[in-house]
């Protein structure tokens, strides 16, 4: 789904439309149709990793895992690019509030997850990072040490922040006050990398608001 939403964005699709129409097959469903910053965890990057190399072991190309696993690579990069475009290939001093940390909701497990890909890569160009994560705090700072801020609430964690990324969505960060946000961040942009806003509410409220194969 992570490449239909890419094509999306070259072509002036919505992602969010053909998700709806493939889930409508009863044979497909909707359950896995989300465009996003990639998954992570603990078994399934491993396992497509495990299987592709028993592939190679054996003189055998395992195509369809390669890719799979070469996207979701490409994920976390993509959804990076988006911050840098806005901020004009200059993120130093950048004040990034990231919301979401472990690699899916209802767990503070944090292996092989998008937000370590994503948070390392701005480091690398000098941004400042405060995150917030409902059960990741620990683990986070296992992680990352005093290199990034760690917010204890989710509105703490976007207070003067030049933009909040949206990383895990957590149900606590479906529905925020976002009058509320709009006062408290130095400047109200949105990067949401699981496509939970509705991007026009978000914009006529005031944010500048980027998503996932979404214009």
């Amino acid at each position: 789904m992570n490449e239909i939403a890419n094509l999306c964005e070259h072509v002036g699709a919505n992602v969010d439309m053909i998700r709806k129409g493939l889930a409508s097959d009863s044979r497909i469903g909707p359950a896995f149709l989300f465009a996003g910053t990639g998954f992570g965890g603990s078994c399934f990057p491993k396992d497509i990793r495990a299987l592709a190399d028993t592939g190679r072991q054996h003189n055998y190309e395992m195509k369809i895992l390669e890719a799979v696993g070469a996207v979701n690579d490409n994920q976390a990069q993509r959804f990076v690019e988006k911050v840098r475009r806005h901020f004009n290939s200059n993120l130093s001093g950048a004040r990034l509030a990231v919301w979401g940390l472990s690699f899916k909701p209802r767990t503070n497990d944090m292996r092989d997850a998008p937000a370590i890909k994503i948070i390392e890569s701005l480091l690398s160009e000098h941004a400042t990072i405060t995150a917030y994560d409902p059960e990741a705090l620990d683990e986070a700072k296992r992680i990352f040490g005093t290199r990034i801020q760690l917010a204890s609430n989710n509105y703490g964690c976007v207070e003067g922040a030049d933009a909040l990324l949206l990383i895990t969505e957590w149900q606590a960060f479906r529905n925020p006050n976002f009058e509320r946000m709009k006062h408290i961040m130095r400047q109200p942009v949105i990067f949401d990398g699981r496509n939970i806003y509705d991007p026009g509410q978000v914009r006529q409220l005031g944010f500048t608001y980027y998503s996932m194969g979404r214009t």
